[in-house]
């Protein structure tokens, strides 16, 4: 009976189970729960189950970011849960760097200015680039919600937000007790009909590496013409979405970030996109 408590072999075992199978297998008994709760354990399990790099520093258990990444909670479960109407799990991506690039039209861009402001950028090509992100593992949801502009129950009209955040956002003070809030980058409007609704977060230093020009070759994962269900798409370094939209007036595209207070890092990224 001895070889069914090794604990190298079932530390081995485990490496194959998903959360939920290894919750249930540290329940059975007191030895199982002591070897399923190692650190190690759950480390494997969310860097496999996310298909993420390791980060150098995390300030959180593994099992509780596990729990955090796969217990089906979104943002707008915290912020406006009124407003919210669907969700639909993209992936997650890594920071390698602490800058980001926000796009709303999926083409490489030619070059990456220095000197131009938010607005200008966002005016001239729809994009902006964000300093001081926090680095390391960011999931990415694509949210559905009742357009802001109004309160009305019988209004139909609807928004679609790329929601992307820090791994260990859900589980900051500074998120949970509301002292932190999503500030707005910029907009940027398109007054004329939209063919669809997209957007991207990407690693600046890895734009251009082979796995994220995945990305903006749109005909593989974007859907045809007459297919309005929402795509997305991630790599190791980026997110990007399209939605389709039949005949319209335009799009307003808003770019939204939340801080670790006031000047610290960015932990979350919203672009939303409205129908004018």
């Amino acid at each position: 009976m001895s070889g069914w408590y090794e604990d190298d072999l079932w530390t081995e075992i485990a490496k194959y189970l998903d959360g939920k199978s290894l919750v249930k297998l540290a329940s059975t008994c007191r030895w199982f729960n002591q070897v399923m709760m190692e650190e190690c354990i759950w480390k494997f399990a969310c860097l496999r189950d996310l298909q993420v790099p390791y980060p150098q520093v995390v300030a959180s258990k593994w099992i509780h970011l596990y729990a955090s990444a796969f217990n089906g909670s979104h943002s707008y479960m915290f912020r406006q849960p009124e407003k919210h109407i669907d969700w639909m799990r993209i992936g997650a991506f890594f920071f390698d760097s602490p800058v980001a690039f926000l796009m709303e039209k999926l083409i490489l861009p030619v070059r990456k200015s220095q000197e131009e402001t938010t607005q200008k950028m966002l005016q001239s090509s729809g994009s902006c680039k964000l300093n001081n992100i926090k680095t390391g593992i960011w999931i990415a949801d694509l949210q559905l919600v009742r357009c802001p502009v109004c309160d009305l129950n019988t209004c139909d009209g609807t928004m679609q937000t790329l929601d992307a955040r820090h791994i260990e956002l859900f589980l900051s003070k500074g998120y949970q007790d509301g002292s932190w809030e999503y500030e707005v980058l910029g907009s940027y409007d398109i007054k004329k009909h939209a063919d669809g609704a997209s957007g991207g977060i990407f690693d600046v230093k890895h734009i251009r590496d082979p796995s994220t020009s995945e990305v903006f070759d749109l005909k593989p994962w974007v859907g045809k013409a007459d297919d309005w269900q929402p795509k997305a798409i991630v790599t190791l370094h980026g997110v990007a979405v399209n939605t389709n939209l039949q005949e319209n007036e335009g799009l307003q595209i808003k770019y939204h970030a939340m801080r670790a207070g006031t000047d610290g890092e960015v932990v979350a990224i919203r672009i939303s996109q409205q129908l004018l």
